[in-house]
């Protein structure tokens, strides 16, 4: 059987990471920066990062367009940090003409933890991956505020404030599991695009 071919995109963020969490689980990792990258993957990894630059970029490089059209047409997609927010229907306090990709039915408020200095990471009970807890890293982290109809709720704080989400094939974090070595979201991707 041949190792699905998951692109991860390269336009900015911690692209390393996810590939290297990706083949550690046999997957064919690329490098998606342009359209036709795009079309020879069968699922996606979008990074954490900038989501603003993210944005930008994929206008520049005219990956925007093909982005929500394979996102809109099924293609499993896990977004983290960033990825979420760019997965994510409807944004709170994105900059000034900010695009998302679409797809989960969230609202997403950037930078809803403060700055780099209230980083933090703590364990989270995962009702469907099971034990152990994830250890989940919170960098400049995103928080899901309204979960929509069509998306699942996979992850909560302690408060209650949703950090995980799942719709169909697409999947977002607010957290970085490839920071911690945690690699059951990534493995959720894969059971997506094998499933698809």
């Amino acid at each position: 059987m041949t190792s699905p071919r998951i692109g991860v995109l390269a336009l900015q963020g911690d692209v390393r990471e996810h590939a290297v969490a990706l083949a550690a689980l046999g997957a064919d990792v690329a490098r998606v920066r342009r359209p036709d990258d795009l079309a020879a993957v069968q699922g996606l990894v979008i990074p954490g990062g900038e989501s603003s630059v993210i944005d930008k970029l994929a206008r520049a490089f005219e990956l925007h367009d093909p982005l929500r059209e394979a996102i809109a047409g099924g293609l499993p997609v896990y977004g983290t940090c960033a990825g979420l927010i760019l997965l994510a229907e409807r944004i709170v306090d994105g900059i000034a003409g900010q695009q998302t990709f679409g797809g989960l039915d969230v609202t997403v408020r950037r930078n809803a933890f403060g700055s780099q200095v209230d980083s933090f990471e703590t364990d989270l009970e995962v009702p469907s991956l099971g034990a152990p807890p994830v250890h989940a890293a919170f960098i400049r982290a995103p928080l899901i505020e309204q979960v929509g109809a069509r998306a699942e709720p996979l992850a909560h704080l302690s408060d209650g404030r949703v950090v995980a989400v799942r719709q169909g094939p697409l999947l977002g974090t607010s957290f970085h599991p490839e920071v911690t070595g945690e690699l059951r979201f990534h493995r959720l991707l894969l059971d997506a695009v094998a499933a698809a």
